[in-house]
């Protein structure tokens, strides 16, 4: 909890040390108060006289109204420092999010993350506005409080100090044992937000299998599992009110008994006694609220670590001392400044040769290990592409193909190995320039919120419309999109659910291709679109990259990863997948002739002439995937 406030507090300096200051002040009214009714009470009601009631309730108005505004101005800075600072850890917290690895990012787990960035930056919050405006109240009225009885009668005083014992032990018997059930709960609320998370998003798969109690009884085993810890905190917490009450007014009674036998004998007055009895009474409500704060910052210290567990974690994909790539801005290979002859720019018959010596990706000896994994998702991987040039991935599932594919724009960063694009290793690219030059399709095809302008610009803000229906036709999405009302501005709802998964794919693509990338990644990304927009989609590509060389441009280099022998053979090079390892790398033709893991996809799929023309749609049994 120090550790935010010291990082997040230095704009609300002057609210975390006035608000507290006025909230003092407010208690000292508080304190003075039994001594003015006392005075009431022995002065004018002992004596009947009405003028020492009139002035000490004309003293207790201007108490109240003072005491007032300085409640008010206490409660204004807590709220502004409050709600200024959690919004300041929040945004800080999405920002590190959008800055960590997608291995960072699995170490949390999206609902966890989700839970931290809502929940538990609202426990944060609550503590640290309930300190501003109770944290000084409360102990200090309960010190006050026994110092002022202690100053009225040490006897009596003694009871009130025993009372005190007994209910600051209760509670500090009671804390100790909910510590543990609150920081529990925390993580029984991820539970329950990752079940929520799964029933909402995959909401049509659950009900095409007609999983809805399943799903129903999954969420009520987690919330009756964090109920229960709740009501086990709550059956802990319940013997502290009454408990109090019961000590406090068997205290209020002895000091009463004992008070009246002094005050017969002329000891105390009346009103002493009154005042005795106030005070007592303030200083166990008083530990009351205390405890209750002691819950409020138990569960913000959970929290206040949780949020500090994420800030604390350093990415661990960084661009960090990597310097700017000067492009040619023909050709967008690595500038003057990269070639040895340290030149000016390059001719046109430069830049030709430069597109044949400097491959557009290169892996050399690549593996990768996911954390805690017993083996490596990819495994000694070694090819190169050159610009222009198509590379096919295939194998079964789970064989490591988009783990490698992840590998170019740095989603991951390999354990073993090199991963070159435009002759530099990427972990020298800055990653807003590194993930310029690659374009990537993801195999879930996500669209935020917006318009269909808003997705495709998401790489060249500057695009303009020619830009975007350029994508939009090479992605096989024209058509749709010219059949909407609003065209470019058509709404797009959240997760693109307006639109069917094959039109998601192809809007994705035309999202990749705006800004000219000069190597494409298609991960998996036509598996919902037909044989016939698949092979128009590939023929589009391949004539993009034809029209990009006739203009003096370095075409682009496109890496597809598909389970489809359609998808990929037509491809300049295949690599073929299985278990992270590379066991074939050619040619549709070679592959044939010389892969058997190649040999038995292309049977599964009822591919059985040793070539297949680009743009024929193959058997019915391509549908029939190598597991």
């Amino acid at each position: 909890m120090f550790k935010l406030l010291k990082r997040f507090g230095g704009s609300y300096r002057a609210n975390l040390v006035l608000g507290p200051l006025c909230k003092l002040i407010e208690v000292v009214f508080d304190l003075f108060t039994p001594i003015i009714v006392a005075y009431m009470i022995d002065a004018g009601v002992g004596t009947r006289s009405v003028q020492p009631v009139l002035a000490g309730g004309g003293i207790l108005l201007a108490m109240a109204a003072v005491a007032i505004l300085f409640a008010l101005a206490c409660q204004k800075m807590a709220s502004r420092a409050s709600q200024g600072m959690g919004t300041s850890i929040r945004h800080s917290l999405y920002e590190h999010i959008n800055a960590l690895s997608h291995a960072d990012l699995d170490r949390f787990g999206t609902p966890s993350l989700t839970t931290r960035i809502t929940n538990d930056v609202n426990q944060v919050q609550l503590a640290i506005a309930l300190g501003i405006r109770q944290l000084m109240r409360w102990p200090f009225l309960a010190v006050g409080s026994l110092v002022a009885a202690l100053a009225i009668d040490v006897r009596l005083g003694l009871i009130f100090v025993v009372s005190m014992a007994v209910v600051g032990g209760l509670f500090w018997f009671v804390m100790k044992a909910c510590i543990p059930y609150y920081r529990s709960m925390q993580a029984k609320l991820d539970r329950i937000a990752l079940i929520v998370r799964e029933g909402l998003s995959g909401v049509r798969v659950v009900r095409a299998f007609v999983r809805e109690g399943h799903e129903r009884r999954r969420l009520a085993d987690a919330a009756q599992d964090q109920a229960a810890t709740a009501i086990a905190v709550g059956r802990l917490s319940s013997v502290l009110n009454p408990v109090t009450f019961l000590v406090m007014y068997l205290a209020v009674c002895a000091i009463l008994w004992a008070g009246g036998i002094q005050v017969n004998i002329g000891e105390l007055t009346q009103g002493q006694v009154v005042a005795f009895v106030s005070y007592m009474t303030q200083a166990l409500l008083s530990i009351v609220y205390v405890a209750n704060l002691v819950v409020v910052f138990t569960k913000a210290s959970a929290s206040a670590a949780r949020v500090n567990e994420v800030l604390a974690c350093q990415p661990s994909v960084t661009d960090e001392g990597a310097e700017p790539v000067e492009l040619w801005s023909s050709a967008g290979l690595p500038g003057a400044a990269e070639r040895a002859d340290g030149a000016g720019l390059p001719d046109a018959a430069e830049q030709a040769g430069a597109s044949k010596r400097v491959p557009t990706l290169a892996l050399r000896n690549v593996s990768f290990a996911y954390p805690g994994a017993a083996a490596d998702a990819v495994h000694d991987a070694t090819l190169t592409l050159m610009s222009g040039q198509t590379l096919g991935v295939i194998g079964g599932t789970g064989s490591g193909k988009s783990t490698l594919v992840s590998l170019i724009p740095r989603l991951y960063d390999a354990t073993e190995g090199a991963v070159e694009v435009l002759g530099r290793d990427v972990r020298a690219w800055q990653l807003k320039q590194l993930r310029q030059v690659v374009g990537m399709v993801p195999q879930q095809a996500m669209l935020v919120s917006g318009t269909i302008r808003s997705n495709l610009i998401w790489r060249d803000a500057g695009a303009t419309d020619d830009d975007l229906w350029r994508a939009l036709e090479l992605a096989q999405a024209s058509e749709f999109v010219r059949t909407l009302a609003d065209g470019l501005d058509a709404p797009v709802e959240a997760g693109g659910k307006n639109f069917s998964g094959g039109q998601r794919q192809r809007l994705t693509i035309a999202r990749a291709l705006v800004g000219a990338p000069k190597l494409l990644i298609l991960d998996d990304s036509a598996s919902a679109l037909d044989y016939k927009t698949d092979a128009a989609l590939r023929v589009a590509l391949a004539s993009y990259g034809r029209d990009a060389a006739a203009s003096g441009e370095l075409p682009p280099a496109v890496v597809v990863v598909s389970q489809r022998v359609a998808s990929v053979h037509a491809a300049d090079l295949i690599c073929v997948m299985r278990r992270g390892n590379v066991v074939g790398l050619g040619t549709h033709d070679e592959l044939v002739r010389t892969c058997a893991i190649y040999q038995e996809i292309c049977a599964s799929q009822g591919v059985e002439d040793e070539t297949v023309s680009p743009g024929t749609t193959v058997s019915r049994h391509e549908e029939v995937r190598h597991g």
